[in-house]
């Protein structure tokens, strides 16, 4: 068997092991460099999964996938991951006395996201959203054990994280007992659909939303970002929505494409309320993380208008916006990262002054915000265009105009953090040094989203590559 196309997810197991082997023998003063082994060693995954990205095969019976879709988002999981690492150098709390572990958890989280997307039956599916979701678990609570709120939103993702998997796991196995199969593909053959069928549907897409956030199953979002340490906030908020979204997409359209005429509607009211909800919501928060999160249960709406056109341009949209997304999530905890680092706060009021205090960091912080709130040149804006103008070509008007109007709602509270950072009275004049590789970490965020938003053409020539081959 010709192993090539799984080297990505070979390299990425094979790295965890090792920063775990370095971890356990290397001092306590010595581990930070683990992080240059688990950078280094994504940057090789990542190469790996662009050179192989035409490819396409099957293995182990259709249980593993290897196309353009997969590989699509196995960038977007490590780019996720990559930035992630580059930013916990400067994440001043307990969890730097133990990053060694750190690492080691990112890159199994990683490693489960590669496999959840590329899974084929609904066994390895299951599967690599646990090793995601465990790894997430133990990040969440905060290794070095010391901060009350990380152990309390730790304790709540595993009781609500458990409850959602049970929840999942019941409808895949109700479907697997009407349709006698797991591969994901087969049971788009089958015909004959009963209660406990459309029961297994209705499991699985709450299980879903769960995992992306969103309404009615966001409940644990907003006390998880806040509580969890902020680099675990930015990869949960960035890496596993999109996993979320990328299995959400593939098995529905795989699995149950011939009943899109009955979940597509219901897809269509979550994706509304969730966007009013989330933006609504966000508007009197008060800590940046809070605001953020309930940010985060907006962008799961936008993206699931994607998946309600149930077409290339709609999976396009959800391709193109969840990679736009990463870059503008991931840079706007970057800047809390950095941030917070000096005012061991998390409070919006007191980012005052931040543009004097650090020009690059506020100018980081507006442009990402911009972006997430759909404004023009900026990434965000392509990548909602592409989705609500699927599902205008569906019929669905009404909800792109709930989602245009909600994106004009948001601008508002994206740019109240702009006017405490720029209008702000100035309480403390310390200048802000960025040091270690946050700074570059920000420089990415921050290119990619202007390039992305400005020259978007590479990009949508992938996502539209990666859209064909999924449907």
């Amino acid at each position: 068997m010709d192993l090539r196309l799984l080297t990505p997810e070979i390299l990425i197991a094979s790295l965890a092991f090792l920063v775990l082997f370095l971890g356990l023998m290397a001092p306590k003063n010595e581990r930070r460099s683990l992080g240059v082994f688990a950078i280094v060693g994504i940057v090789l995954a990542m190469l790996a999964v662009a050179f192989d990205f035409p490819y396409m095969r099957e293995y182990f019976g259709n249980m593993y996938l290897i196309d353009g879709y997969s590989s699509f988002f196995k960038l977007i999981f490590l780019a996720s991951s990559l930035l992630v690492c580059m930013t916990v150098n400067s994440y001043d709390r307990p969890l730097a006395g133990k990053q060694g572990e750190f690492y080691v958890l990112v890159l199994f989280a990683t490693l489960g996201m590669m496999i959840t997307v590329s899974a084929g039956d609904l066994v390895t599916l299951y599967v690599g959203l646990e090793l995601m979701t465990i790894s997430f678990y133990v990040l969440t609570a905060n290794l070095a054990g010391e901060d009350a709120r990380s152990s309390e939103a730790g304790l709540k993702y595993l009781i609500l994280g458990a409850l959602s998997s049970a929840i999942l796991l019941y409808g895949l196995s109700l479907i697997y007992g009407c349709t006698g199969t797991t591969i994901i593909k087969d049971i788009a053959t089958f015909s004959d659909p009963s209660p406990a069928f459309w029961l297994g549907i209705v499991f699985i897409l709450a299980g879903f939303c769960f995992k992306i956030s969103a309404f009615p199953f966001h409940m644990w979002a907003p006390d998880i970002y806040e509580g969890a340490p902020t680099p675990v906030t930015a990869f949960l908020a960035a890496g596993s929505k999109a996993a979320g979204f990328a299995v959400f997409v593939r098995l529905f359209l795989t699995a149950f494409p011939q009943y899109a005429q009955h979940w597509v509607w219901l897809i269509a009211v979550i994706a509304a309320i969730t966007m009013v909800f989330g933006n609504l919501v966000a508007i009197p928060q008060q800590n940046i993380k809070r605001m953020l999160a309930y940010s985060s249960i907006a962008q799961a709406g936008y993206i699931l208008v994607g998946l309600v056109a149930a077409d290339q341009l709609g999976i396009k949209g959800i391709l193109f916006y969840s990679a736009a997304y990463v870059f503008a999530n991931t840079g706007a905890f970057a800047v809390a990262i950095a941030f917070s680092r000096y005012t061991e706060s998390d409070d919006i009021s007191d980012y005052a002054g931040l543009a004097q205090r650090s020009p690059f960091l506020a100018a980081t912080m507006l442009i990402c915000l911009l972006s997430l709130a759909g404004l023009p040149p900026f990434a965000g804006y392509t990548g909602k265009f592409y989705l609500f103008m699927a599902v205008i070509n569906q019929g669905y008007t009404w909800l792109a105009i709930v989602g245009m109007v909600m994106s004009m709602i948001s601008v508002y509270y994206y740019l109240s953090v702009a006017k405490v950072m720029y209008t702000g009275d100035v309480t403390d004049y310390r200048p802000i040094k960025l040091e270690g590789t946050v700074k570059t970490a920000l420089y990415i965020c921050l290119l990619g989203t202007i390039i992305i938003g400005c020259y978007p053409e590479p990009l949508s020539m992938l996502a539209s590559i990666a859209s064909r081959l999924i449907l």
